[in-house]
């Protein structure tokens, strides 16, 4: 083999091994705690009723007040998960169609049965307003 031969498959090999590791699940593993400290706001009457919901169908993946749990869902009190790269109605589709992991590497989030768009609709309501109090606009 010649030299250039040699560059060329150690770089390719350096690209495929990046690329296993940014986008294979890892296995859910962890101590379940939060990955993110959330100021919590004084909530209006809407943002309570997103509270409710999102205690009731998404805590107990994405943690108390969306901060996250250690080896098993991300935060969405997070920069990531800001209005301009994830909008509103990528909440509405993640609950309906599920999400294939792409920023994080807790596996693919499944859809989320029994949750209708407006209560997704409240959900959101409540999420954006953590995160509009933790400096993410």
């Amino acid at each position: 083999m010649n030299k250039q031969t040699v560059i060329v498959l150690i770089v390719g090999a350096a690209i495929a091994l990046a690329a296993w590791w940014l986008l294979a699940p890892s296995p859910i593993s962890g101590t379940g705690a939060p990955l993110a400290q959330v100021t919590v706001p004084q909530l209006n009457d809407a943002e309570t009723a997103g509270r409710v919901l999102f205690d009731g169908n998404c805590a107990a993946c994405h943690g108390t007040d969306a901060a996250g749990r250690d080896g098993i869902a991300p935060p969405l009190v997070h920069v990531l998960y800001e209005p301009s790269h994830h909008a509103d109605i990528a909440f509405q589709r993640a609950v309906k169609l599920g999400v294939r992991a792409h920023h994080w590497r807790f596996g693919d989030m499944p859809p989320v049965e029994g949750v209708t768009e407006t209560d997704v609709g409240k959900i959101t309501t409540y999420v954006r307003a953590l995160q509009r109090a933790n400096g993410i606009n």
